[in-house]
């Protein structure tokens, strides 16, 4: 079963708009500095709204209905530190980064480190960038397929495409006012499939809440050996999975999230100290409602077709279909012509918003980073212009290949090494960051040495992962343990190398200028 034609069309007209506005913002492009960061004028609220888009993925969309279809809202606990993470980002990393010229988050590891550690942090940025955009390139263009009837191989290069045209033509501009519009749609998608459920449950959002209550559907609860919905444990764990375990490995991610280019990018585009932390003001009350959003669609996804059981639903929760085919099915069977194509578009607008913000991030790193310091120094600006530009157009096409061998090959085994490959390279750096922001120790070969000893220890979690080692904590709590190792491993180093001399003012939270914020 297919999209209905008035469907297809209300995707295209998504397409038309968000292309609409890339383009219309691209003739004031005529800067680095507006073609990366927007002329850094952009409103607290506009910024905090791309967060959010850029947040909520396309994974989001689609997983966050069906992990709690087939189970609880157990996925939920780690985003419950998420505004706690959020205040602390408002409150120290925002004046951290607005304070002094810094405008990437690796250009600060240079000034702090050295050239080594930023080349490499910047180098290992851009390959993470690479997987994560060709993953959801991936998955966005097999939901296109499977609605649409097109082939993966055209969905890629329709949905790539027009993501890396307005991103190329319209810069960070385009970046987040396209984002702007793509939350806005998603969360009409999201609202619009939770009141076609109640519009069809006799007795309507009561009779919703009641039968997931006394279901166990609406707490934190997980299957358990039996198949039968288990409360989590409580306490503290490296063995198995607990609340408050889950809820710290939530702060660690997000942490690590508030430290890369994605974010520090956006800080600095904002027109003032003040609209920076405004962001983080809306991203920390709006982010987690959105997220209960999506677990409460799932939730009336479970009550609805339990009135409504087929086929698919059937498969879907005794373990014979994946959970993630519950809502393109609801998509297909439930919703009138016209609302499947809103939701489709709501689909769209997670996926696109993320590979915009990679695309224009990752060719702000590789320009500013690497391009202009050390292959090309001295230029003019309209020449960085320019190379910023066809480096976005390469990233698009990159993206395309990827996502073109995502397709060609073992999807799961490709899924599974685009983790491996990004926690083994990158579990340090955020830590790298901590250590840099928080002491006035060490200089680059301690950062160097934690990169090392960060990459060992993911190994070893690699190898336990594929049964080669025995297991000795739950692979949930690997990035937290990485970061650990890298901050010991960096202290340890930093008092075995003697530190040289060197001014650190707005270097660490300690030496802090009196400057008026940026």
């Amino acid at each position: 079963m297919r999209m209905q034609w008035v469907d297809l069309v209300v995707v295209a007209l998504y397409f038309a708009a968000t292309l609409t506005v890339g383009l219309w913002v691209s003739r004031r492009n005529r800067s680095t500095e507006r073609y990366y960061l927007g002329g850094r004028n952009f409103p607290g609220w506009a910024v905090g709204i791309s967060f959010i888009g850029a947040t909520i993925s396309s994974v989001t969309f689609v997983a966050y209905p069906a992990d709690s279809f087939k189970t609880a809202w157990v996925r939920l606990l780690p985003n419950l530190a998420f505004p706690v993470v959020a205040l602390v980002a408002m409150v120290l990393f925002v004046p951290f980064f607005r304070r002094g010229t810094v405008n990437s988050a690796y250009q600060y590891l240079k000034l702090r480190f050295g050239a080594p550690v930023s080349v490499y942090a910047a180098a290992v940025y851009l390959a993470a960038q690479l997987v994560r955009m060709a993953t959801i390139t991936y998955l966005l263009a097999v939901l296109l397929s499977n609605l649409s009837g097109l082939p993966v191989g055209w969905c890629i290069v329709v949905a790539a495409g027009l993501t890396g045209l307005y991103t190329t033509k319209g810069g960070f501009e385009a970046v987040i006012w396209t984002e702007v519009l793509q939350t806005v749609v998603l969360l009409c998608g999201a609202v619009g499939c939770v009141v076609v459920v109640l519009m069809a449950v006799p007795g309507g959002l009561p009779e919703v809440w009641g039968q997931a209550w006394d279901a166990g559907k609406i707490s934190f609860r997980d299957l358990g050996a039996s198949g039968v919905l288990e409360p989590l444990r409580g306490g503290f764990s490296m063995s198995e999975k607990t609340a408050w375990m889950l809820v710290l490995a939530g702060a660690s991610q997000y942490i690590a999230g508030q430290l890369d280019q994605d974010t520090v990018q956006r800080w600095c585009a904002a027109k003032s100290a003040r609209e920076a932390r405004k962001s983080m003001v809306v991203l920390g009350l709006g982010a987690l409602p959105i997220w209960a959003l999506f677990m409460f669609l799932g939730t009336c996804l479970w009550v609805y077709f339990q009135a409504r059981p087929d086929e698919v639903s059937t498969a879907i929760l005794s373990g014979k279909r994946k959970a993630e085919d519950i809502l393109p099915h609801f998509i297909l069977t439930a919703l009138p012509a016209g609302m499947g194509g809103l939701v489709v578009s709501a689909a769209l607008s997670a996926a696109m918003s993320s590979l915009g913000t990679c695309i224009s991030a990752a060719g702000m790193v590789w320009v500013n980073d690497i391009y202009r310091p050390y292959l090309r120094r001295d230029r003019t600006d309209g020449h960085y212009l320019v190379v910023g530009k066809v480096t976005s157009v390469f990233l698009t096409l990159l993206m395309m290949g990827g996502a073109w061998m995502f397709h060609r090959m073992d999807a799961k085994t490709l899924m599974d090494a685009s983790i491996i490959v990004t926690a083994l390279f990158g579990g340090g750096i955020s830590g790298a960051f901590l250590f840099g922001m928080f002491t006035r120790m060490g200089d680059h070969r301690a950062v160097m040495a934690g990169i090392v000893a960060t990459m060992a220890f993911t190994g070893y979690a690699v190898l336990v992962q594929l049964k080669v080692l025995p297991r000795a904590f739950d692979p949930y709590y690997t990035a937290i343990l990485g970061n650990l190792v890298m901050l010991v491993s960096c202290t340890a180093a930093a008092f075995l190398f003697s530190r040289r001399e060197r001014d650190l003012t707005n270097l660490t939270i300690w030496d802090q200028s009196k400057e008026e914020l940026q």
